[in-house]
C-alpha cells in the first residue's frame, strides 16, 4: 500500500471514529440502511442454505457408503450353503445398485438443480459488498470534507482560497457518494428480489430429490422383503433373543473363571 493510501485509510478510520462518537456530523440514509440490512439478512441465510445442501448431499453419500459396507460384510458373514447366504447376496446386489443410483442422482442432478444455482447466487455477494464498501469509503471521505468546511466557516483562514477549495472538495465528494448511494439503494431490491427466480426452483429441486431417494430406497429394500420371515411384533423378536441369550448363559463355558 502507497503511503497516500495508507494516509486516506487512516484518516477514514478517524472520521468513522469521530462519527460514532457523535465529535463529527454523520450523513445517514435510513433508506439505503434498510436495504442493505436486508441484504445482509440474505446473503446469511442464503451461504447458510448452501452450506446445509452440501451437508445433506455429503450425508447422503456417507448413508449409501456405510449401507453398502454393511451389504459387503453380511456377504462375508454368512457361508454360501447356509439358508440366509444367497440372502446376504442378494441384499449387496440391491444395496450396491442403490448407492451407484444415488451417487449419481447427488453428483448429476442435485448438483446441478441445487448446489450449483445456490453457489453462483452467492458468488455475487462479495462484488456487492465491495460496492457497498466504496460507499461507505466515500461517505467517510463527504463528512470528512463537511467536517473541515465547518470548521473554516467557524474560524476563518488567513488564506482566503482555503475555504472555496474546501467547498469544491465536498460537492464533489458529495456527488459522488449520492451516485454511489443512489445506484446501491436502487439495485439492492433487484438482487434481492432476485432470489425468487434462483431459490424457489433450488427448493422445489430439493424435495423432489429427496421424494426420489426415498423412493428408490423403499423400492430396492422392497424387493428383499420375500426372502425374509413375516414380520412380527416386536416383544416376540425381544421374547426370541432373550431365549438365544439365556442358552448361550447356559453354556459351561460361560462359567469358566
Amino acid at each position: 500500500m502507497s503511503w497516500s493510501g495508507f494516509k486516506k485509510n487512516l484518516n477514514r478510520a478517524t472520521t468513522s471514529v469521530m462519527s460514532k462518537t457523535g465529535n463529527m456530523d454523520r450523513t445517514t440514509d435510513r433508506e439505503f440502511e434498510e436495504e442493505e440490512k436486508r441484504f445482509k439478512n440474505l446473503q446469511s441465510k442464503a451461504e447458510k442454505l448452501h452450506k446445509e445442501a452440501n451437508g445433506y448431499a455429503a450425508a447422503v453419500r456417507n448413508m449409501t457408503a456405510s449401507q453398502l459396507k454393511i451389504a459387503s460384510t453380511i456377504d462375508q458373514y454368512y457361508d454360501e450353503g447356509e439358508p440366509m447366504g444367497i440372502y446376504g447376496v442378494k441384499y449387496k446386489e440391491a444395496i450396491t445398485k442403490l448407492e451407484q443410483q444415488t451417487r449419481e442422482e447427488v453428483d448429476t442432478a442435485y448438483r446441478t438443480s441445487v448446489l450449483e444455482p445456490i453457489g453462483r447466487y452467492s458468488a455475487y455477494f462479495p462484488e456487492i459488498n465491495e460496492a457497498v464498501k466504496r460507499r461507505n469509503k466515500k461517505l467517510l471521505d463527504y463528512d470528512a470534507a463537511r467536517s473541515k468546511v465547518r470548521k473554516l466557516v467557524e474560524k476563518p483562514s488567513e488564506d482566503s482560497n482555503k475555504l472555496p477549495r474546501a467547498e469544491h472538495e465536498a460537492n464533489q465528494l458529495r456527488e459522488m457518494y449520492e451516485t454511489m448511494n443512489a445506484q446501491l439503494t436502487s439495485e439492492l431490491p433487484k438482487i434481492i428480489d432476485s432470489r425468487v427466480a434462483y431459490l424457489d426452483p433450488s427448493f422445489e429441486a430439493v424435495v423432489k430429490s429427496q421424494l426420489s431417494f426415498a423412493q428408490d430406497a423403499h423400492n430396492t429394500l422392497e424387493n428383499l422383503r420375500q426372502f425374509f420371515p413375516p414380520e412380527t411384533e416386536g416383544y416376540e423378536l425381544e421374547q426370541a433373543a432373550e431365549g438365544i441369550l439365556t442358552q448361550m448363559r447356559e453354556l459351561s463355558i460361560c462359567g469358566l473363571a
